[in-house]
């Protein structure tokens, strides 16, 4: 059971990547109309991203573990939420970024206090991580997020623990 409970974070953590590269991707793509200004940042951010979700995907196969079934919505799901707030500029992109990356930082957390004494692998690739979202949500935390961190913010942020609910229950 101990190591199902890793590799089961493993697979929701790499379906969230999935859903963070595609966000990123959505946010490049309209913020070179919105938001040029923040188009480099998105795509360094992006990058981390991509080295999550392959961080996670390396010790799924290591593991002989599939994806998690959410790991196609949260693509998806992640596209859409990106395109969407990245219509309404720079102040919505930080709030997301914001929103997203402070529940991430909160499961990474609590995952870690979980698996430290039961699955040092999984530890070891949450770790890999935590230092990048860190950074993704204190460099646009520092942005003026104006009227978008009271009603973007809260909205964001309970998709997001939606998602990770949903992704552990599959």
């Amino acid at each position: 059971m101990d190591a199902d409970l890793g590799a089961r974070i493993l697979k929701v953590n790499h379906a969230g990547e999935n859903g963070a590269v595609h966000i990123y991707a959505a946010q490049i793509l309209v913020a070179r109309l919105t938001a040029p200004e923040l188009v480099q940042d998105l795509r360094e951010f992006r990058s981390h991203e991509e080295r999550h979700r392959a961080i996670f995907q390396a010790e799924l196969q290591r593991r002989g573990r599939q994806r998690c079934r959410s790991y196609l919505l949260c693509g998806v799901g992640g596209f859409v939420l990106g395109f969407v707030t990245a219509l309404f500029g720079r102040r919505a992109i930080a709030a997301t970024t914001v929103a997203v990356e402070r529940v991430v930082l909160r499961h990474l957390q609590h995952q870690l206090t979980q698996l430290r004494p039961l699955d040092p692998a999984a530890v070891q690739a949450i770790e890999a991580i935590v230092a990048d979202e860190q950074h993704h949500h204190d460099e646009l935390a520092a942005q003026d997020r104006g009227r978008w961190v009271r009603c973007l913010e809260p909205v964001v942020a309970a998709s997001t623990e939606t998602v990770i609910w949903l992704g552990m229950k599959l």
